[in-house]
């Protein structure tokens, strides 16, 4: 999986198609990123202690790894992300469309 922690990415898919944010959690076994403010799901939280009132909490879910696009900090565009690996050895990731490090 190209996409990491801190991404921002663009929605190209689904409900939420079109919409860009930074990504909160990666979860490689599932396939899936959480997004932040994207596929919003409403959860019933029973009260925890005796008196308390149970609320309706607002969570981001997942959203699979193959309806996201990388948004390129420098072009400002939806790109593949690709592999370089530098004269020291080292691998970095690096933008599709404008060839800069990521």
């Amino acid at each position: 999986m190209k996409i990491k922690k801190g991404d921002k990415v663009l929605i190209i898919s689904g409900k939420d198609k079109s919409k860009s944010g930074k990504v909160v959690k990666v979860l490689p076994f599932l396939g899936r990123v959480v997004v932040e403010g994207v596929n919003i799901k409403k959860k019933h939280v029973r009260p925890k202690k005796e008196g308390e009132k149970g609320q309706i909490v607002q969570i981001a879910a997942p959203v699979d790894v193959s309806n996201v696009k990388f948004l390129c900090a420098k072009c400002d565009k939806a790109a593949k992300i690709g592999c370089k690996i530098l004269d020291n050895g080292k691998k970095v990731r690096i933008c599709k469309k404008c060839e800069n490090e990521v």
